[in-house]
């Protein structure tokens, strides 16, 4: 049995995904079934061996590792005094919401987008400012609408937007050219872009992942980009992040942010397993992306051939698949209550990523291909018991 077919039961173990009633099958959080790399695995215990665990910080190890990963990975080397180190790209972006922005400014983002970009934005006494992607039912593909774009970004009170790249929920890994465009706009207007990247080791195609910090050095110096171990090597709980601001006074402005939030201290574990994950671990991440290939065709013929009311819009990019449902309801959070309550299926529902999400279902494919056509036939179940009771 392959490393990614082995089943691990993880109710018991403080899961999140997994705090859910016996039988239930959860499939909506961005965590993988698999265990780590195992080179991440072997870092983590050398480090508890270790046994002294006092305060640390991340050196010159610790950086290069994470250039000569983009280097390597996605033909894109950073420079190691752009780095800052954080607990997490989600603290990161909160961080940097309060320190570049004002209670009362507007926020960019594109929806639908990751629920948590709203709490950042809103908890904290901004505005959230949609330029909704546009949703072609035709070619089931979204795509930016500039002109809309520049119109939000360019309003007095816009000072910050929030990129997904590559895009969640919807699975689109955005090209060079749409970077370039969105970069343009936000430097003409003054709005600092902040890129959310943490999903784009897990690109599958074309267009490959183009990480933001990559683009011309005059198209740089008003971004942060954050990066972390966490999707790639189902390292969540490790709580480490990378940020990468090219220009030194941005730097030094988020440097404070993150360090006023008290949120520059790694955890014991921290650094050794990033480094592990960014110098050994390359060849589990090919194998984790070729069962995720293996998993969305087997999603690809089932949809096609059993649920020909759903429509596969994911493009290429993470393992959360994106369901158009709109043939079957406008009610996603409705769909996704009966579809766990009759088969015990839990999907995330589209709703809470705003835009055009009361039509879609979110399904994570990242586990073992036996429980993934355990969700599909849960799937089809459900919606086919939905569809009766209309």
């Amino acid at each position: 049995m392959g490393e990614f077919d082995q089943l691990i039961s993880r109710r018991g173990t403080d899961s999140i995904k997994w705090h859910v009633k016996d039988g239930e099958l959860p499939m909506w959080i961005a965590d993988m079934d698999f265990k780590t790399a195992p080179a991440i695995l072997k870092a983590m215990r050398e480090k508890v061996d270790f046994g002294v665990f006092g305060y640390e910080e991340p050196q010159a190890d610790y950086f290069n590792a994470v250039a000569s990963w983009y280097e390597t990975e996605h033909q894109a080397r950073p420079k190691t005094d752009w780095m800052l180190y954080c607990t997490g790209v989600v603290p990161a972006i909160s961080s940097v919401v309060q320190r570049v922005s004002h209670v009362g400014d507007n926020v960019v983002v594109q929806a639908p987008v990751y629920d948590i970009f709203y709490h950042s934005i809103e908890n904290n006494g901004r505005h959230v400012l949609s330029s909704d992607l546009v949703y072609d039912q035709q070619t089931h593909s979204y795509a930016i609408d500039f002109v809309d774009l520049e119109k939000k970004l360019a309003e007095p009170l816009t000072t910050l937007m929030i990129l997904c790249n590559p895009h969640n929920p919807i699975g689109k890994a955005w090209s060079r050219d749409d970077l370039i465009q969105i970069s343009t706009l936000c430097k003409k207007h003054h709005v600092i872009l902040l890129s959310d990247e943490i999903h784009g080791d897990l690109v599958f195609g074309k267009p490959t992942y183009t990480p933001l910090f990559s683009l011309p050095d005059d198209l740089i110096q008003h971004t942060i980009t954050t990066v972390s171990p966490s999707k790639s090597f189902n390292v969540a709980a490790l709580h480490a992040a990378t940020v990468i601001v090219p220009n030194e006074n941005l730097r030094e402005s988020v440097s404070r942010g993150i360090n006023n939030d008290e949120l520059g201290e790694p955890n014991l574990l921290a650094i050794p397993a990033t480094i592990a994950a960014y110098t050994q671990s390359a060849d589990w991440l090919h194998a984790l992306k070729a069962k995720l290939v293996e998993n969305r065709k087997v999603v690809d013929q089932f949809v096609s051939d059993e649920l020909s009311e759903v429509q596969l819009v994911s493009e290429n990019a993470t393992y959360l698949l994106w369901f158009d449902v709109s043939q079957i309801t406008d009610d996603a959070e409705n769909l996704t209550k009966f579809i766990r309550e009759q088969t015990g299926l839990f999907l995330s529902d589209g709703t809470v990523y705003r835009g055009n999400g009361r039509y879609f279902l979110r399904m994570n494919i990242a586990c073992p291909t036996e429980m993934v056509e355990d969700g599909l036939r849960r799937l089809k179940q459900g919606i086919t018991k939905f569809e009766a009771q209309k």
